[in-house]
């Protein structure tokens, strides 16, 4: 089936997974007239999930194709690929699983989108794999869930509001609820055995970023600097934050460099925190920290925090994942502190510097609820509907992107407020 307009919009890979499952059920509203199918390794286990599914939803699914795929199986991920214009793979962790999708979506010129947040996975898809997907005309994109939509395209909405030249942007991630903790899981076992490998493997950054970029950036006056280990913020209400381990810097710094090497345009120094509202988190979360990163370092730790993840993050991680409830009331916020110049300070060069000091402030919010699995997957499901709509506004002809550099110029951020997002400026003032 190799004709384009023979094949489905969409295809839901891993549908049967965690993220899977609520994929489809945001993907009822969300792909509404248009033709999608889902797919996994057990026809049974999909079948099993389209039921579960129509019985949350109240919606006849039983006309959803359905196609059976196997990781192992190369001829069978690019049969799937080509029934389909756009992938969206939920099959994580993508360190393990990712690599065999993307290289069959792009012999099958299919578009592949996925919510990882493991940077080594993301950057070396782009050294090994960006030339291959512009020749084929395919987009694939990494971090299209919670990590690091927010970031990435708040940093992008932050820019757009700005009206001068932003020098740097700080962001605050604050994750509440409507209701106390219940006392279960918030995290899902898929992404705690990401983050293990992620850390694990920590020190491959280096070298694959030497190797993507050929170039170093010029040194931007003023330098952004790291803030105190711990530390007080006025912009989150006077809660304490410490640096945020997530993959959200290393995707907004991809997209920052993309617009430097294509548009000649000054990328922003970014810096990512989270918050927490008291110091006896902050001390209870940095213990945590501290035992995962020892354990991590090595291969019987690394078993020990994989077999038993309710032990080692005091109930955070399990099997399980969250509750129905837990996720539903779950809210997230990340504040972006941005600096910069007026647009009457103009430079002749992006490589130039300016003479005098940051003159100008911004304060602008992400926000929505569920972070982790809800607004992960009405993110996912944007994004690839973005490419199939409005590709002519992308990049090129194809490649392999961050989001801020795949969708800055596209209707996301609208399409993301009609959705469950909300995107503001709190202030905006001259120094």
């Amino acid at each position: 089936m190799d004709q384009k307009e023979d094949r489905l919009d969409v295809i839901i890979f891993g549908a049967s997974g965690f993220t899977g499952k609520y994929t489809i059920f945001e993907g009822i509203k969300l792909l509404e007239g248009l033709r999608w199918g889902i797919a996994g390794r057990s026809r049974d286990k999909l079948r099993q999930t389209l039921a579960e599914i129509e019985k949350k939803a109240d919606k006849d699914l039983s006309e959803v194709p359905i196609f059976t795929a196997d990781l192992k199986d190369e001829e069978s991920l690019k049969q799937m690929a080509a029934r389909c214009k756009v992938l969206i793979n939920c099959c994580g962790p993508y360190r393990f699983y990712g690599e065999p999708v993307v290289k069959a979506c792009i012999e099958a010129g299919t578009h592949h989108v996925d919510v990882s947040g493991e940077p080594q996975y993301m950057e070396r898809m782009q050294l090994e794999y960006h030339q291959k997907a512009q020749e084929r005309g395919v987009y694939v994109v990494s971090a299209c869930g919670f990590d690091s939509i927010p970031a990435d395209l708040g940093t992008v909405f932050l820019e757009r509001e700005f009206d001068g030249v932003v020098n740097s942007v700080e962001t605050y991630l604050q994750i509440s609820s409507k209701i106390p903790h219940d006392g279960g899981a918030v995290l899902h076992y898929g992404t705690w055995e990401s983050a293990i490998y992620g850390l694990a493997h920590a020190n491959e950054l280096r070298p694959l970023r030497t190797q993507l970029y050929k170039t170093r950036l010029p040194n931007f006056q003023p330098r952004l600097k790291d803030r105190m280990a711990v530390h007080k913020t006025s912009i989150v209400n006077g809660w304490w934050a410490v640096p945020f381990p997530g993959s959200d810097r290393s995707v907004v710094m991809r997209s920052q460099r993309h617009f430097y090497d294509t548009e000649k345009k000054r990328p922003i120094q970014m810096k990512a925190y989270v918050a927490f509202e008291s110091l006896i988190t902050v001390f209870g979360v940095a213990l945590v920290a501290i035992v995962f990163a020892i354990m991590c370092r090595f291969k019987f730790g690394r078993q020990l925090l994989l077999k038993y993840p309710k032990l080692f993050t005091l109930g955070f991680a399990s099997h399980d994942g969250p509750s129905e409830k837990s996720m539903e009331n779950a809210q997230f916020a990340i504040y972006f502190r941005g600096e910069g110049w007026d647009k009457e300070e103009k430079l002749l060069e992006p490589t130039d510097q300016f003479k005098s000091p940051p003159t100008k402030k911004i304060v602008t919010k992400v926000s929505g609820t569920n972070p982790g699995y809800g607004a992960t997957c009405v993110a996912l499901i944007l994004s690839a509907l973005t490419i199939l709509r409005e590709s002519d506004k992308m990049p090129g002809s194809g490649g392999v992107y961050p989001p801020g550099a795949a969708y800055a110029r596209t209707s996301l951020i609208e399409q993301l407020s009609n959705n469950g997002f909300t995107f503001e400026v709190i202030k905006s003032s001259k120094k």
